[in-house]
């Protein structure tokens, strides 16, 4: 049985906020290009990037031989190329475009822990015949977490301005990937 559970979708902008949204899927960690943002620019004031990506939560349950209830958890992240976007126009040099590029892939950093840490949660779970409400709160809490996380980067970093603050989070980022616990499935 598959049931389609819940779709986050929340905005990554280099001036907005973060969100999560459909295009590339993929359970691996991925670098962004500026060649993949496909979206036209524009819809808000001072933007000059705009980052769309989305947790699509989905979940298979069986009962094994003991009659235990097993959630077996789909997580894709979700790049949406046609909803991203870079205003190239405004793009002055190089040097410009691999900040802005650097911003936007924290964004993207964060809904990949985020979607990482969902599989590790589902994964180490056991469940009940309220697995529904389970799966639901266990999404709420954890989106709830990097929703806020998406919040904290884009105040500290001045959404990439401040280049201190811009550069500890790159590095927290690199530290994040390089100890992230794996998946056990």
């Amino acid at each position: 049985m598959r049931l389609k559970f819940v779709q986050a979708m929340f905005i990554i902008a280099l001036w907005g906020w973060c969100g999560l949204g459909t295009m590339a899927q993929s359970t691996t960690y991925h670098r962004l290009s500026a060649d993949e943002f496909e979206g036209k620019p524009g819809g808000m004031a001072g933007a000059i990037a705009y980052t769309n990506c989305s947790i699509d939560f989905h979940y298979r349950v069986t009962n094994d031989s003991r009659n235990n209830i097993i959630v077996t958890p789909d997580v894709q992240l979700v790049f949406n190329r046609d909803k991203s976007w870079i205003d190239k126009r405004r793009i002055l040099n190089s040097a410009m475009m691999a900040a802005i590029l650097k911003h936007e892939q924290g964004h993207y950093t964060i809904a990949y822990m985020e979607q990482q840490e969902l599989l590790r949660t589902i994964s180490k779970t056991r469940f009940t015949t309220n697995y529904q409400a389970q799966a639901a709160f266990i999404f709420d809490k954890i989106d709830a977490k990097y929703k806020q996380l998406t919040d904290n980067y884009d105040t500290d970093t001045q959404h990439s301005l401040d280049r201190v603050q811009q550069h500890s989070w790159d590095e927290y980022f690199k530290k994040r990937l390089a100890y992230m616990p794996p998946v056990a499935m």
